[in-house]
């Protein structure tokens, strides 16, 4: 048995349920069905019951390749998306803290925006990967795009979708500033070869994966999480443990 402790939901159930539909890609938005989601304190592993999670159903096999050497957890997300942020700040934590030890845990942004900021704001991702502190800088990242609570406030004195906070790479090198990121810093591992071909790879995957909305997990380079049939966070939890560590 997993130990579970108590979630506080900030938003309950409903932001649970909102954190696994996704944000989807621009062009292709999509209408999402409800996910009914009920709580509980604790869930047995998947190793136990691996006959709980259906292939097709719950998740999808993404690759005819070799799983990945080393059982991991890819998360394909965007600084953009307001699910992520709540997956981020709200259940990311308790996800991690329930994975087997021997599971690794990365992130990758993806590009839904083909755009010049939003190539910027990968290679934002690829320095904090770099400088660490990546709670504060993931978080930092979050705000300055969407505001402190994950949103813009639309009714606010001033708002205006025209003028983001962050509209080039000089305005993420402040974000980056304040939390001891220097400038000259931040350039020197944004423009690194590395850089660029860690930007290459997640373009690749994200296509190879078909990565369509964000959140998304792939387990080892090989099996996609239907996030919508995903009922409690200790499903996910259990679903993660048993395609990386059983599910080969």
């Amino acid at each position: 048995m997993i130990k579970i402790k108590p979630i506080a939901f900030t938003m309950a159930l409903a932001a649970f349920t909102m954190a696994l539909t996704g944000c989807g890609k621009p062009a292709e938005v999509t209408a999402e069905k409800a996910v009914e989601v009920t709580p509980e304190k604790t869930v047995e592993t998947a190793a136990v019951i691996p006959s709980k999670f259906v292939e097709g159903q719950h998740y999808t096999q993404i690759s005819d390749g070799p799983a990945s050497s080393e059982p991991k957890i890819s998360e394909y997300f965007s600084f953009y998306c307001h699910n992520c942020y709540n997956m981020e700040t709200k259940y990311l934590p308790e996800i991690k803290g329930n994975l087997n030890k021997e599971i690794g845990f990365e992130t990758k942004h993806v590009d839904f925006m083909n755009s010049e900021i939003g190539t910027e704001v990968m290679r934002a991702l690829a320095v904090i990967h770099e400088v660490g502190n990546e709670k504060a800088l993931n978080t930092a990242m979050f705000q300055a795009i969407q505001g402190e609570g994950g949103h813009h406030d639309h009714s606010a004195p001033g708002h205006s979708h025209d003028e983001p906070e962050i509209n080039n790479r000089d305005d993420i090198k402040k974000v980056f500033a304040a939390n001891g990121v220097d400038a000259e810093t931040y350039d020197k591992i944004a423009d690194s070869e590395a850089t660029d071909a860690k930007l290459a790879l997640w373009r690749q995957q994200q296509v190879m994966f078909r990565v369509q909305s964000v959140p998304t997990f792939i387990v080892n380079d090989k099996y996609a999480i239907n996030m919508n049939e995903m009922r409690t966070l200790g499903d996910l939890i259990d679903v993660m443990n048993y395609l990386a560590l059983e599910k080969k």
